[in-house]
């Protein structure tokens, strides 16, 4: 056992405190959660569209028959509504009453809220806590009294953490179970990197944790509620002046990229795979997901193919003005494209590459794209179902009147569509591939040596050795 890791209490029972990152869209399911529950820590399931299965035990296709958008979404909160009570039924019969479960949902995906609830009202008794990150998510408070479970909000600075406290969790402070602080610059997944941070630079997590903890106390918060340290968390021992630690309380640590590479790890093999073979430095933390997030995922084709899309890309204007003396005459139909002499010669120069269609964004700029990814882009946009609450690659919003107002963004992708695919048995080089920037010790670990592939029990009792 590492020196000074102790059990904690939590929803009435010991756990230790090892938590399971809960990885969106059907990347932590019932059989990893589960399995880490059982191996007495909090095991997380993932409530992100997750799977459902028919009588025989096969995975439901989600595929969507509604002719409109708002058609689509209800389609989409009904098939994550099943789907995650599923899991978390079949997460709770495999842990066996030992260690407990979460559920894990984004604030920002859509109809979260209706999720949140349609979950909890069918899996009463199951469900220990929920956390949540992926924007600010006051309601939280509200919705864990309203089923007496547990909330966990996720945080990049105490900054956030007091406005959500301020706002309204003050008023429930009996069932805030932990605060998870996510290190915006090491967690795989979408990252709370605010406008003031620069993305380039990595600060220390201690002084950040050591803030938080500060912000806790002044509002009267024991420091019994753990602060869960996550991203970057690989051994426990690069940890050890956290424990026992009087400036930071109780601390417990969440595992998101790790549990990815085990027996029960419901990723596919060809994923599991290309996890092993990743260097340091492969996981990029890049602005292209549609949620205008940060995010970290391995740089591999789909991901270089985003940044290339982005760097075929030139201002423009309406009409004659400025620097934009020059008529365009590649990638568009008709004369109203006016761009500077050298953006002229460089969009002829992608023309003759055989990106030959432009696309306009958001922002007056044009991308320039081959006409196979246009038409890719067109109809993955066309067959939106609303997943965020703000999509800025459809311009879709899941209230009001459905619409951020905003052009549909070619520079970005649909989310829903590749996590899904990467999910269920596509190619890992062509879709997204969410990793924590400590992925490449899968390469350098010797836990992992001859292709190892430990079961979660096995990795469980491993990290608390330290390693």
């Amino acid at each position: 056992m590492f020196k000074g890791l102790k059990p904690i209490q939590y929803a009435g029972r010991e756990v230790w405190p090892l938590i399971e990152g809960g990885k969106g869209v059907s990347a932590t399911n019932h059989a990893s959660s589960g399995a880490w529950a059982a191996a007495g820590g909090i095991g997380t399931v993932s409530a992100v569209n997750a799977d459902s299965y028919d009588e025989d035990g096969n995975v439901i296709p989600q595929v969507y028959e509604g002719r409109t958008r708002t058609d689509r979404h209800q389609e989409l909160i009904d098939y994550a509504i099943e789907g995650a009570v599923a899991q978390v039924e079949r997460a709770h019969e495999i842990a066996g009453g030992k260690g407990a479960i979460n559920i894990n949902v984004l604030w920002e995906m859509g109809g979260a809220e209706a999720v949140l609830q349609g979950v909890l009202e069918r899996t009463k008794g199951k469900v220990a806590g929920v956390t949540c990150g992926a924007g600010m998510p006051y309601r939280l408070s509200e919705i864990a009294k309203q089923y007496g479970v547990y909330y966990l909000p996720i945080v990049s600075s105490g900054r956030a953490f007091r406005a959500l406290w301020k706002r309204a969790y003050h008023k429930v402070p009996e069932l805030l179970g932990a605060v998870v602080y996510e290190d915006p610059w090491l967690a795989g997944g979408h990252n709370g990197l605010s406008n003031a941070e620069d993305p380039t630079k990595p600060e220390d997590p201690f002084p950040r944790v050591k803030q938080l903890r500060e912000m806790m106390r002044k509002e009267g918060i024991s420091d019994d509620i753990p602060i869960v340290m996550a991203g970057g968390v690989w051994f426990l021992r690069d940890w050890n002046d956290w424990i026992d630690n009087d400036d930071l309380g109780k601390i417990a640590f969440q595992y998101g990229t790790r549990p990815l590479l085990t027996k029960e790890s419901p990723i596919p093999d060809i994923w599991k795979d290309e996890l092993t073979k990743i260097e340091e430095g492969d996981v990029l933390l890049h602005k292209f997901s549609p949620t205008g997030f940060y995010s970290s995922a391995v740089k591999n084709p789909f991901l270089r193919s985003l940044q290339g899309r982005s760097e075929r890309q030139i201002p423009f204007s309406t009409e004659k003005a400025g620097e934009h003396t020059h008529q365009l005459d590649v990638g568009v139909k008709g004369k109203n494209f006016w761009v500077a002499a050298g953006d002229l010669l460089r969009a002829r120069e992608w023309d003759g590459q055989g990106f030959t269609t432009a696309l306009k964004t958001p922002d007056n700029t044009l991308v320039f794209v081959t006409p196979e990814e246009r038409a890719m882009i067109r109809k993955d946009q066309a067959d939106c179902m609303g997943c965020l609450s703000h999509c800025a690659f459809s311009s879709w919003k899941d209230h009001d009147n459905y619409s951020t107002g905003r052009l549909a963004d070619p520079r970005s992708f649909c989310i829903q569509k590749s996590l899904q695919n990467i999910a269920h048995g596509a190619d890992p080089h062509e879709n997204l591939m969410f990793a924590g920037h400590a992925a490449y010790n899968f390469k350098t670990d010797p836990f992992y040596s001859n292709g190892f592939v430990p079961s979660v029990k096995e990795l469980v009792d491993r990290i608390l050795t330290g390693d």
